[in-house]
């Protein structure tokens, strides 16, 4: 082995640690023998009798029973009998006991018999104290503190010796052990076990433990005398006066002599009760001491240490048998003690006050008798006392065995049913525990304990109401559900005597709640609360007694409240500090009481379908028996005449499904595809115990049904093309049948590509069974060898070729070298047929109406023919037969910027000589194919915008969002600049391109007009470009010679009057003058600057620094001459204006109606708001000459011309209202067509020609020579 251990270093270094702990282990074991103690036993114990009796059994057994009555010292001395064998040293000596107080009390006698204080050689260890050291002997524990050691030390190596004590107990914890040990003693042959019990049935022990022997020691040495005092009733209540019984008794027992009295109590507030009533009796010479299990262990010591004075002690159970309290030569007994069980009627945990059993009553007369005979006096009659259980009920025949099999699982002690109990429990009722386990989540389905389990367990309550309190800390209502939790461990405090239910009912109407009856608790604790803090304890009863209330289970309900309230408080819960909402409270009830919701029927029956098909009527002192909730939730069933619900409160379904999902049950219908998922959906219907707490919502039904979920994913995700995946097969196919559709509506016909169930029979042969979902398909691929096993082929999906000319119709259009895309869609009647052109918003601008006029070369000639015949009848005859027409001009058509009716009108009357007027062209009439479809997109492409067929619609809606997306294009420093105010500039290119994201984009440098300074922008609009272009190099000049600008704006005569005269004159044709509303001297020195700088100077060619200061040069000398010529111009213009308005307001005679207005229509058309600067210079020029023409036909008309002013506007009117219809088409569409303003200044040359003569026109002008230029512009 050592030469083993050389080759494996770490062999040799468990050697070492275990050689090392052998050395600690042989040193501890001589330090423990030395330090054990001598012992002695005090004569007169009736144990000390048979002693060598005892300390033979100890020796040849395995287990003893030991049954000894009070006093017999088998408490004391068993230690001492264990530690003279020699027992101790190898291991220590455990003594339980079932309370603390007495773990600590016994330690502390122990210790003084051997001569020491208490944590050498005896020790104990409690909750919060442990006084054990390395060489302590004998350990006092209580059995709750074992059971937790087994955790940790399952074979409990720590000791040699246990001592079992108080058996006869029966408390779960007792028999748990009892239980442990007996598994446990085969595996350790060394360890001796002793079970003490007092002489009750001490055989059921000795068969648990393999006929081990009894030994029987006689107690109490001295008689005892029994007293039956029943109390006397209470003249108000008519119940028993429980303090005036105890005082009397005390009376009774003073006159009998010395000594000190012990009376019995069910609880703590009991204790301070009578605490009260007899300090307020004032016995004297008397000490009155409380005792109890809560109790600090200093205030407990006091009981150990009598004085001179009489003592009357006021204990719990805890001194029936734990404990001797020294002294005690009298007994009160009230016969009750608080006591756990199970309901299993209401399937609650219960604390009730009980009488306890005629054993318990026999221990506790065994306390007194002890130094001198004795009197017991018990406050209950001796036929109450016969009538009485023999025995007290093990704790785990009265106890929800729902907290026990959480306490085993807890303790690692394996299943319930399987356990070596002295007492085995039913099976039905194990089954049954395991059931609410399951409900409240404590164990999972292998019935295994969660972490909710364990925390349940360290609850001294009903696992139901355990629940609800975990709930609630967690849910911010604990302070309400300690109130209600408390209420449903006891019985109601409020009483409804059979012959005064109406009377009760009214009573507790005061703290009815129109929802629920829990919340009608938390509103009698309120009352009971705030009344007990103002009155005495005679008033409080009084008052309690008034309202049918139970003073005595309200003090029951308050006990169990602060016990409950300090254990969660240790668990590390706090209460709520504002006040929990309806919801809350109700949802954290919910989680303990699942199997107790209903849902009201829908017949004349006032009944509730319950779980399991169960069916229940609301008992009718519930608040919700007149209002008949929806769905309710129970405290719980009872069965009398029907089966009732009682403590009642409206829930919503909705709160359940989150605490019980894990014992509803799910139905499904309708499945679908989820597109956005990805997965096959359904609607699911939950239930919990048959009730419908959700009827209809949407899942995911893959994991549900992976067959028919199959289907319908490679149906309608794959099939139909609903799935959304980046998987490259499926691009490659969307492709092959996108581009298998858009032949078939290139070519517009349907028989090109396979049917459905063919593209379904592909995906079918190829996808595995149980793929139905999108990320399934995704992960199968990834792992496939053929990375083309879902590539389809052209051959797998087409019938026929196309036979289409690909170049006939293109995917895209160019655009400045950007390529935008082309779709085909054939679906007559539908909004999407035809052609669609997907023009990102930022291209919107640079689009013209000629590109998407000519539609795609294998539809043009088709579009042509339909255009022809859509001309009017008159001139449609022109073009018989229209197909050869329409093929004869479009081999002379060349696609281009131009309109397409433009080039059409062109190319026929390249043909015939006949001259179509663009007017007559109905394209809004043509079939929506033949027309371009324009989707107008986001940058990215993601976004639709807007979709239309009207190109320049589209313009004067977007066109300024689409500058903003080009503007936000970067373009670099160079080409973006602000706050200029001379020429720092490099040259600028006429136009640049950029890309922006998947697309080229093409913009125009152009210097910007902002006021005080100029900007340098690139524009997505050549016609924006130039226009902005030429107001900022303008701009530019003025802010070069600003002094010259603020002395020039000085010098305009008489400029007060021209703003009075502009600010009369009419709003632009359009509304709102272009550019907003400049001042008036503003629009002057713009027209100046134009003058004198740019008029012989093209501002598109200022693009450097040398044409900027050519320009400069070539004005600046005469700019003021020019600047007053034209503040001339304007005076003239706006004095005549003044002047023409004037004249036309006094023309109110009747026959002159028409010819003022259509003067007065000139008038408006020629001088209004920003006129200034959109009226050409060249064109202002000849305004005093327009102005002066109507001022001439004013006079005439005044000389009696009117016949011939008639026949001047009747000559004139067709050509007149023919360009003001297309003007006006033009405006809507926000088009200026310079072929339009041609006319437009024809016709106002027109008018002088025919109203005015004598003034002169620039050229010969005619109706017909206007006529034959309109053909000629193409109009």
């Amino acid at each position: 082995m050592a030469a083993a251990c050389e080759r494996d270093p770490a062999s040799e270094e468990l050697r070492l640690r275990f050689e090392q702990r052998l050395a600690r282990s042989r040193a501890l074991f001589v330090r423990r023998r030395e330090a054990l103690p001598e012992v002695g036993f005090p004569q007169g114990l009736p144990i000390v009798e048979r002693l060598e009796e005892v300390r033979d059994a100890i020796e040849r057994h395995q287990a003893v029973v030991l049954c000894g009555e009070t006093g017999s010292g088998k408490s004391t001395q068993l230690p001492k009998i264990c530690l003279s064998l020699g027992r101790g040293v190898a291991g220590r000596i455990g003594h339980t006991q079932p309370r603390r107080i007495a773990a600590r009390t016994l330690a502390r006698r122990i210790a003084e018999e051997l001569g020491q204080e208490v944590g050498h050689s005896v020790g104990f260890k409690v909750r919060f104290a442990d006084r054990v050291n390395e060489i302590t002997h004998v350990k006092l524990m209580t059995d709750g503190m074992l059971l937790a050691e087994i955790q940790r030390d399952r074979y409990l190596n720590e000791y040699d010796t246990l001592i079992i004590d108080e058996a006869h107990e029966r408390s779960l914890n007792i028999d748990f052990l009892l239980g442990y040990l007996k598994q446990l003693l085969p595996k350790r042959p060394d360890l001796k076990v002793i079970v003490t019990s007092a002489t009750i049935d001490p055989q059921r022990f000795s068969r648990h433990f393999d006929d081990a022997p009894v030994i029987e020691v006689s107690g109490r040495t001295y008689p005892v005398e029994v007293r039956y005092r029943p109390p006397p009733e209470d003249e108000e209540s008519g119940g028993i006066d429980l303090q005036q019984g105890i005082v009397e008794a005390v009376d009774e027992l003073a006159a009998e002599g010395p000594g000190d009295i012990l009376i019995f109590f069910p609880g703590e507030r009991e204790i301070r009760e009578a605490a009260e009533t007899l300090r307020k009796h004032h016995p004297p010479s008397t000490e009155i001491l409380p005792l109890y299990a809560r109790q600090s262990p200093a205030e407990q010591a006091r009981i150990f240490h009598p004085g001179n004075a009489r003592r009357i002690v006021l204990a719990t159970n805890v001194a029936e048998t734990s404990l001797t309290v020294p002294g005690i030569r009298y007994v009160i007994d009230t016969g009750t003690a608080r006591i756990s069980r199970y309901s299993a009627r209401s399937k609650i945990q219960r604390l009730p006050v009980e009488p306890i059993s005629q054993a318990s009553a026999d221990q506790r007369k065994g306390r007194c008798g002890r130094v001198a005979a004795g009197i017991c006096i018990r406050l209950y009659s001796e036929e109450d006392f016969r009538s009485r259980p023999r025995f007290t009920e093990p704790e785990i025949q009265r106890t929800n065995l729902a907290a026990v099999i959480l306490q085993m699982k807890l303790l690692g002690f394996g299943d319930i049913d399987r356990f070596p109990f002295v007492d085995p429990p039913d099976s039905r009722l194990i089954k049954d525990g395991y059931r609410v386990l399951h409900e409240i989540g404590a164990v999972d389905g292998l019935r295994k304990v969660t972490q909710l389990g364990k925390k349940l367990a360290r609850l001294p309550i009903d696992p139901r109401i355990g629940r609800m309190l975990l709930e609630a800390a967690h849910t911010g209502c604990l302070r309400e559900l300690l109130v209600i939790g408390a209420a449903l461990s006891v019985q109601d405090p409020r009483d409804r005597p059979m012959d005064r239910q109406q009377q009760a009912d009214e009573a507790h109407a005061l703290f009815a709640d129109e929802r629920s009856d829990f919340m009608g608790i938390l509103k009698l604790w309120d009352f009971l609360r705030e009344k007990k803090r103002h009155l005495t304890r005679r008033k409080f009863e009084r008052l309690c007694r008034e309202h049918f209330i139970s003073p005595l289970r309200v003090r029951e309900w308050e006990d169990v409240w602060h016990q409950l309230r300090e254990q969660l408080h240790e668990m590390g819960y706090r209460d709520n500090s504002e006040p929990a909402s309806y919801e809350v409270i109700h949802q954290a009830l919910l989680s303990g009481l699942l199997s107790h919701i209903g849902h009201r029927s829908q017949g004349k029956e006032r009944d509730y379908l319950g779980a399991r098909n169960t069916r229940f009527h609301i008992f009718p002192g519930s608040s919700q028996f007149a209002a008949r909730p929806k769905w309710v939730v129970a405290a719980e069933l009872v069965e009398t005449t029907k089966l009732y619900a009682r403590t009642v409160a409206q829930i919503q379904p909705e709160w359940v499904e989150r605490l019980a999902g894990h014992l509803v049950k799910h139905h499904y219908s309708e499945p679908h595809w989820q597109a956005r998922r990805g997965q096959v959906g359904a609607y699911e219907k939950v239930t919990l115990y048959g009730l419908p707490i959700v009827p209809r919502r949407r899942v995911n039904y893959g994991p549900i049904d992976p067959e028919v979920s199959r289907e319908i994913f490679i149906r309608f995700g794959l099939v139909e093309g609903e799935i959304h995946t980046r998987a490259p097969f499926w691009r490659h196919n969307r492709q092959l049948i996108a581009q298998l559709h858009e032949e078939e509506a290139k070519a517009r016909r349907r028989d090109i590509l396979v049917d459905e169930e063919a593209i379904y029979a592909f995906y079918d042969r190829r996808i595995p069974a149980g793929i139905y979902s999108t990320a399934q398909l995704e992960q199968w691929l990834r792992k496939q060898k053929d990375k083309k096993t879902l590539f389809m082929r052209r051959e797998d999906i087409q019938r026929r070729p196309a036979g289409l000319d690909e170049a006939q119709f293109p995917d895209a259009l160019e655009l400045h070298g950007a390529r935008l895309p082309l779709s085909y869609h054939f679906e007559p009647g539908s909004e999407a047929d035809g052609v669609t052109l997907h023009l990102p918003l930022p291209l919107l601008n640079q689009v013209s109406e000629g590109m998407v006029d000519w539609l795609v070369p294998g539809l043009l000639e088709e579009k042509l023919v339909a255009m022809i015949k859509g001309l009017p009848k008159q001139l449609r005859r022109q073009f018989v037969p229209a197909p050869d027409f329409a093929r004869r001009a479009r081999a002379l058509m060349q696609p281009g910027e131009a309109p397409l009716r433009q080039a059409l009108a062109a190319a026929l009357r390249q043909l015939t000589g006949v001259q179509i007027p663009e007017d007559q062209w109905h394209e809004e009439r043509l079939d929506p194919y033949l027309r371009m479809r324009i989707r107008l997109v986001s940058a990215d492409g993601m976004e639709t915008v807007a979709v239309s067929r009207d190109l320049l619609a589209l313009q004067k809606e977007y066109g300024d969002l689409a500058q903003q997306g080009a503007g936000a294009v970067p373009v670099g420093d160079a080409l973006e600049r602000e706050g200029l105010r001379d020429w720092d500039l490099e040259a600028l290119p006429e136009r640049i391109e950029r890309a922006a994201g998947n697309m080229q984009l093409t913009l125009w440098p152009a210097l910007v007009d902002e006021g005080d300074s100029v900007a340098l922008r690139c524009l997505d609009s050549q016609a924006r470009a130039k226009q902005a272009h030429h107001a900022g190099v303008r701009r530019l000049l003025m802010l070069r010679m600003a002094s010259t600008v603020r002395d020039l704006k000085k010098r305009i005569p008489n400029l007060q009057q021209l703003r009075l005269q502009y600010a009369k004159v009419p709003p632009p044709p359009g509304g709102v003058a272009k550019g907003g509303a400049p001042s008036l001297e503003e629009q002057i020195l713009a027209l100046a600057f134009d003058r004198a700088f740019l008029a012989t100077c093209d501002t598109q060619q200022i693009r450097d620094r040398a044409a900027f200061e050519a320009c400069y040069e070539a004005g600046r000398a005469g700019l003021v001459e020019v600047f007053e010529r034209t503040a001339g111009l304007v005076a003239d213009i706006l004095g005549g204006y003044q002047r023409i308005r004037k004249a036309l307001g006094g023309m109110d005679q009747l026959n002159w109606l028409k010819p003022v207005a259509d003067m007065q229509e000139q008038l408006d058309g020629l001088v209004y708001q920003g006129f200034l600067q959109e009226i050409p210079a060249e064109q202002l020029q000849q305004y005093p000459r327009y102005l002066a023409g109507i001022e001439r036909r004013i006079d005439r008309l005044r000389s009696g011309g009117l016949a011939k002013d008639v026949r001047a506007m009747a000559e004139m009117a067709g050509i007149q209202q023919r360009w003001r219809e297309r003007d006006r088409q033009a405006r809507r569409k926000g088009l200026v067509d310079p072929r339009l303003e041609e006319i437009r200044w024809m016709l106002e040359e027109l008018r002088i020609s025919l109203f005015a003569q004598e003034v002169k026109t620039r050229y010969p002008v005619s109706v017909k020579r206007i006529d034959k230029r309109w053909q000629e512009l193409g109009l």
